[in-house]
């Protein structure tokens, strides 16, 4: 509600208090009323895919101020996205106004409910009562982590040991001290306990937390699922399923129409000059291992003699990196106009048809052949294959040219997975458009 207040305020302010003489101004609100349909449902699925909604209800303000402004950024470009479809000439100070004016609502409100989960009376309302039950030692582990950590909206009223008590004592405390969770340790609780206090706290109306960490793991993130009615846990180390892959995959779609669209003649002109310089065909089409490893054809514009993939083994012996991939630095294939095509990335632009297919994505690590995949040394390597493969990717922003081990190539792709969000997405094609005007293209 208040991003859509925003709009209405950014056209008032734009109207009334600023004076741009380069800029029309629109007289009329009825223009963008069509962008509600957009604002509407649109800001708290970005605001959710950014964890805004997932903080703390008290929690430090830079980590509010923080996931607000992307939350803001993200939102003001998905209007900016949306005026080419509803075909709307918004000025540009009004689409600046609205992403401040929308900023400074929430950020307003967030100050006036930390005023007020600050009073008596908001303590009272956001506080848990809560009783720590499990054996001794995971119960102090557990209040130790509470205390210094996130629990601030967590009041400790009794400790129980499951193994050495009597459900009917847990009972006992609940109605003791009117508590309203019962936060159970399972690690060395026998599960048929567990299974007790769960259904005493079903009776009693009683939340019961469950702290699934029996199993030890190394970089899956754990979440509870349904299963056909089964409640089960996941353990995942990838990206989830979320809001924000279906705003990349849109973003995806959308910007490689728009690309292929804009940039026609350009590339028909590339394909012209390839045809002229060499004998070939225009396109260079490999099979390479998209979405757990399944394979695609993914095209490129033709950078090398027609027949480079011949030469590769008598080649071999000039490879500078370490591992399975093939990369050399003045490849002797590469045709006078290929060597322009690579420097500045433009052969890699017939992709955006593989995008546009689903097969790739605009960020992602870069495919490799199917035959480099299959020579993979470490299994865990192919944990790089658990997302799309992109255009760009962090490897290529972090200064491509200077790394020589796959391993470093790796190590980055797999940094981009664990640490995936639509804002880093975001960054990463920010940091290609320099990349790619210095020149600093793929070998």
């Amino acid at each position: 509600m208040l991003f859509s207040l925003a709009l209405f305020l950014a056209h008032w302010v734009r109207l009334h208090l600023t004076s741009w003489p380069f800029e029309k101004v629109i007289e009329t609100f009825d223009q963008f009323v069509l962008l509600y349909i957009l604002i509407v449902p649109g800001v708290p699925l970005v605001l959710e895919s950014q964890g805004f909604y997932q903080r703390p209800i008290v929690c430090p303000r830079r980590t509010t101020f923080w996931l607000l402004l992307k939350g803001s950024l993200l939102i003001t470009l998905g209007v900016i996205f949306a005026m080419f479809p509803f075909k709307l000439a918004l000025s540009r100070s009004v689409i600046i106004f609205f992403g401040l004016i929308g900023f400074s609502l929430v950020w307003i409100k967030e100050e006036v409910l930390r005023i007020a989960y600050a009073s008596k009376f908001g303590q009272l309302q956001i506080k848990k009562r809560v009783i720590l039950a499990g054996t001794m030692e995971d119960n102090t582990q557990l209040k130790r982590e509470l205390l210094f950590g996130q629990g601030s909206d967590l009041e400790i009223r009794a400790e129980i040991d499951l193994n050495k008590s009597k459900i009917e004592d847990l009972v006992n405390l609940l109605h003791e001290h009117s508590a309203n969770g019962v936060i159970i340790s399972s690690r060395h609780t026998i599960f048929g306990q567990i299974e007790k206090a769960i259904q005493a706290c079903e009776l009693e109306g009683v939340e019961a937390w469950l702290v699934a960490d029996f199993l030890q793991t190394q970089i899956s993130r754990t979440s509870f699922d349904d299963f056909y009615g089964k409640p089960v846990m996941v353990f995942r180390s990838t990206p989830e399923a979320s809001w924000q892959g279906v705003i990349k995959q849109g973003i995806d779609v959308v910007c490689s129409g728009v690309l292929l669209v804009i940039l026609f003649i350009p590339l028909l002109l590339v394909a012209l000059a390839i045809r002229l310089t060499s004998p070939g065909p225009i396109l260079f089409r490999q099979t390479r291992c998209g979405l757990n490893g399944r394979p695609f054809t993914m095209l490129k514009f033709r950078s090398m003699h027609s027949n480079a993939e011949q030469r590769k083994a008598e080649l071999a012996f000039l490879n500078e990196m370490e591992g399975p991939v093939f990369k050399i630095t003045n490849d002797p294939r590469i045709t006078p106009i290929g060597r322009f095509l690579r420097k500045y990335s433009i052969d890699e632009l017939p992709q955006l048809y593989n995008v546009l297919r689903g097969e790739m994505s605009l960020v992602g690590p870069r495919p490799l052949p199917v035959d480099e995949v299959k020579r993979f040394d470490d299994l865990a390597h192919r944990r790089r294959l658990s997302v799309k493969p992109g255009l760009t990717c962090l490897w290529q922003v972090s200064g491509r040219n200077e790394v020589r081990d796959f391993k470093d190539w790796v190590r980055l792709d797999l940094e981009y997975i664990d640490n995936w969000s639509l804002w880093l997405d975001l960054k990463i094609l920010w940091w290609t458009i320099p990349a790619v005007l210095a020149g600093s293209g793929a070998k």
